[in-house]
C-alpha cells in the first residue's frame, strides 16, 4: 500500500508542475480512500460488457402457468419434471437386476437373507439354499429334500406345516414330525418327544453364525455369499 501511494504521487521528470490529463493517467484514485487503482487498457473489454445468453434447448414455456395452473390447485404444487408429454419409462424387455435376484429381501429386521438347511442325525448340514428374508420356509423344502435320500423322520418347526410337504414326506416313506399350525383346523398326529431333535438344526445355525461373514452378509452377490456358507460348512463339520 505504501509503494502504490508513492507511485501515484510521482510527477513527470523535467516537465511542468501539475497533474497529467485523464487520458495519460496510469492510475486513478478510488473514491473511498484515495487508493490508486489501475485503469482499464484499451485492448481489454470491460467486465460489464453485455454478453449474449446461451439459447435454450427446449421451446420456452409459461413457467408461471405450469407452476400454478387451474388444474394444479394454486401455489405449492410443482409441475412434472418430464420435458415431453406422456413420456414414460423405457420399454426394456430384459429383466431388471436387483436385490431379489441376489437373495436380499425385506423382513422385520430389515434387509436380510434367509438360509434354509437340512442336517443329519449328528447335526451336520447336508444341503442348503438361499432366499430373500421374506420368503416362506415350506416352499423351499421340496427342492432341498429332492437331492437327499429319504430318512425315517423329518423334524421341522411349524413354519413347514403344509399339506403338500406332509404328503411329499409320506410318499418318500418319511414320517413328518411337524407341530400343527395354530390356525390349522384339521390336526395331524404329533410326537413331542421326537420333536426334541430339532435342536440339532438350531445348534448347527448357531455354529454357522460364529463366522462373522455368515452372520453379517458383506457379499453383494448371492453366489459369493453361498460360496462362503459352503466353505464355513466344510471347515466346521466335514474337514
Amino acid at each position: 500500500m505504501g509503494s502504490a501511494g508513492a507511485v501515484a504521487a510521482e510527477g513527470p521528470a523535467g516537465g511542468k508542475a501539475g497533474r497529467r490529463s485523464s487520458r495519460l493517467e496510469r492510475h486513478r484514485p478510488c473514491l473511498a480512500g484515495g487508493l490508486p487503482l489501475a485503469g482499464l487498457s484499451g485492448d481489454l473489454r470491460a467486465a460489464d460488457h453485455g454478453l449474449q445468453s446461451l439459447p435454450s434447448l427446449v421451446p420456452p414455456r409459461a413457467v408461471a402457468e405450469a407452476a400454478a395452473g387451474p388444474d394444479r390447485g394454486g401455489a405449492g404444487c410443482y409441475p412434472s419434471a418430464r420435458q415431453h408429454h406422456r413420456q414414460g419409462a423405457p420399454l426394456g424387455r430384459r429383466r431388471k437386476r436387483g436385490a431379489q435376484a441376489q437373495a436380499i429381501g425385506r423382513s422385520r429386521g430389515g434387509r436380510t437373507t434367509k438360509i434354509h438347511a437340512v442336517v443329519d442325525g449328528q447335526g451336520r448340514p447336508l444341503a442348503f439354499a438361499l432366499t430373500a428374508g421374506q420368503r416362506g420356509d415350506a416352499p423351499i423344502a421340496p427342492q432341498l429334500l429332492a437331492a437327499l435320500p429319504a430318512g425315517q423322520r423329518c423334524v421341522a418347526d411349524a413354519a413347514y406345516d403344509s399339506n403338500a410337504l406332509r404328503q411329499l414326506l409320506l410318499d418318500r416313506g418319511t414320517l413328518p414330525v411337524i407341530p400343527n399350525n395354530p390356525t390349522r383346523k384339521r390336526r395331524h398326529p404329533f410326537d413331542p418327544l421326537a420333536y426334541r431333535l430339532r435342536n440339532l438344526i438350531e445348534r448347527a445355525f448357531c455354529r454357522l453364525k460364529d463366522w462373522r461373514r455368515i452372520a453379517t452378509r458383506y457379499d453383494k452377490l448371492a453366489g459369493n455369499y453361498a460360496a462362503a456358507v459352503a466353505i464355513a460348512i466344510a471347515v466346521t463339520w466335514w474337514i
